[in-house]
């Protein structure tokens, strides 16, 4: 069995929604203080376990793979990143999940169509797909987006934020789960006509959580204390020379979305053609890279700049526009995404921000970070035109 490494991958953002301004994230670090106060803080591990074995209630042993514990890992993450789940919700969901499908993304034949998405399998039960078998026809979400790990975790776990909000009804949407049992607060999700299996999952969700997660050791929110990560001195700029329009600065601009209203703009926008790549500015150890519910996708990766912590944010990318993985160490120009235009964006771009101290600190101007760092392929500030009120 593979060691799980102790890299660790930081659910940075949770608790009320940042805005997301197209294209650009607009949020400021009071906000985002506020929000890591109100995290689940759940540090997921950065490699996942070859296997895992653990013992159900009834005492069945079972055997997890690494594709099982990678979707596990995934509801974990999306878990970890929304108010109200905690370690107790994300118990439930993992109940849920290895009841209805062993941890397994199912496609069924029902839906022909949905064998064409990546899947462990075919489920064949009624019509139902996925990690949670929730069903098309009962307005859980369309074939593929139910073919979506992530899709079905936000799903689950589902409040006013949920993709079904208000039905059906997710985790969130279930008044006083918190006082019911692990079994029956899975079941009112669920539905099911056996409602007391979950039940007897719960000492493997338990083992999986603990396998998965890690506590202590870290710097404010639980990220990886600036020591674990190397010193650097070289940047780069975060997307190949030649293949980009600079549009939006730093600062305050339009809102292009909203005329007349004006707002901060925390990064600098590189406009480019969908699936150009996205390079790291420097190396360092990646924080998080997927969906972040209230920021959409997202990468981080912190930084040891000449021993001084910088974080650098990626925004955008489509869901399969990664290349790393929370947890990977990356070198100063490596391929790390590709360019998208997800969430609230007005086209394909990167938007990307620099915050020297940590995520929690405010952001500054990337153009100007960059020239003051040496930043190969830099372009001069100067160049940039600023939208700002009169």
């Amino acid at each position: 069995m593979k060691k799980i490494a102790l890299l660790l991958a930081l659910v940075l953002f949770a608790g009320p929604m940042a805005v997301m301004i197209g294209p650009a994230l607009l949020v400021n670090a009071a906000v985002l203080q506020a929000a890591s106060c109100a995290a689940s803080s759940l540090t997921v591990v950065g490699e996942v376990p070859d296997e895992l074995t653990a013992t159900t209630t009834g005492g069945q042993t079972v055997t997890l793979n690494k594709t099982q514990l990678t979707h596990a890992r995934t509801i974990i993450q999306i878990g970890g990143t929304i108010e109200g789940v905690g370690r107790d919700g994300v118990i439930v969901a993992l109940m849920a999940a290895l009841t209805e499908s062993t941890l397994r993304m199912l496609a069924n034949s029902v839906y022909p169509d949905s064998a064409s998405y990546p899947n462990d399998g075919n489920g064949g039960d009624h019509d139902s797909l996925g990690l949670f078998q929730m069903r098309p026809q009962a307005g859980w979400g369309t074939v593929a987006e139910l073919m979506s790990s992530t899709y079905q975790a936000r799903a689950f776990f589902g409040g006013p934020n949920g993709p079904n909000y208000p039905s059906p009804r997710g985790l969130l949407d279930i008044p006083g789960w918190q006082a019911m049992s692990p079994g029956e607060a899975a079941q009112r999700v669920e539905v099911s006509a056996y409602p007391d299996r979950y039940a007897n999952y719960e000492p493997v969700a338990t083992a999986i959580l603990t396998a998965l997660t890690v506590t202590g050791g870290g710097t404010s929110g639980g990220a990886p204390a600036s020591g674990d990560v190397a010193p650097t001195t070289r940047i780069v700029v975060p997307i190949p020379a030649g293949s980009y329009t600079l549009s939006d600065p730093f600062g305050m601009r339009e809102d292009p979305l909203k005329p007349g209203l004006f707002r901060m703009h925390n990064g600098r926008d590189y406009a480019a053609a969908d699936g150009t790549p996205i390079l790291a500015a420097a190396d360092g150890v990646v924080l998080w890279a997927g969906y972040r519910e209230g920021w959409n996708n997202i990468l981080v990766i912190e930084h040891n700049i000449a021993g001084e912590r910088v974080d650098t944010m990626y925004l955008h990318m489509w869901d399969d526009g990664y290349h790393v993985t929370a947890g990977d160490r990356v070198s100063a120009g490596q391929h790390i995404a590709d360019v998208g235009s997800q969430g609230y964006s007005t086209g394909p771009h990167l938007h990307f921000e620099v915050h020297p101290g940590n995520w929690q600190s405010a952001a500054v101007d990337p153009d100007e970070w960059l020239a003051e760092h040496n930043a190969e392929g830099v372009t001069d500030p100067a160049t940039s035109m600023r939208r700002c009120p009169a």
